[in-house]
């Protein structure tokens, strides 16, 4: 596992469920939460904007309903569903590694976007949605938070990061080939 890879969670809940269908998903099998690697102090860390994970944040040292940092095995330990790495088709390179970090280091702390959240889902209506409501890094969801991250180190350009939803942005890191095909780590 390296920095940049994408971590894609499917769980087992009504809201997972429904989560997948607003996003043209399947229930049980597409991404209902993504995180993003990064080191942080010399530790590789999921970072990921939630209000599921019952894990404290290493960096903050305690529990918070937004972007934070958990340590990747503690959250497969409780995490109830599939997960999958999607690895990077290249290792980043030193400067891109300490830019995502800095970047994502940088927004610990930030509340979750549930409204956002529900603004991401489907084709149309994200896109119809990001012509209105300009990107707002106030408040973040999970897909939000690492289509950023991808921006800020130059792989994924977009104008409006609070467009992607978990199975959009899967998909399009897939199709241009940023990410490679995903394994299951449970």
């Amino acid at each position: 596992m390296k920095a940049g890879s994408l971590i894609g969670f499917s769980g087992t809940t009504f809201m997972s469920d429904f989560i997948n269908v607003v996003t043209l998903g399947v229930p049980r099998w597409g991404l209902s939460h993504v995180g993003i690697m990064a080191e942080h102090d010399g530790e590789l860390l999921l970072f990921e904007s939630t209000t599921m994970d019952p894990n404290p944040c290493v960096i903050q040292g305690k529990r918070f309903d937004g972007t934070q940092a958990h340590r990747l095995n503690d959250v497969l330990a409780t995490y109830k569903g599939r997960v999958w790495e999607y690895p990077l088709v290249r290792t980043l390179y030193p400067h891109e590694s300490a830019r995502l970090s800095e970047f994502l280091v940088r927004l610990i702390g930030i509340p979750y976007d549930k409204l956002g959240a529900a603004r991401s889902a489907g084709i149309g209506l994200s896109w119809v949605e990001s012509l209105f409501r300009p990107e707002d890094l106030n408040h973040i969801f999970c897909s939000e938070w690492c289509a950023k991250a991808y921006s800020e180190i130059g792989l994924l350009p977009t104008d409006n990061a609070s467009r992607w939803n978990p199975n959009r942005l899967a998909f399009r890191l897939r199709f241009n080939h940023i990410l490679l095909k995903p394994y299951r780590l449970k």
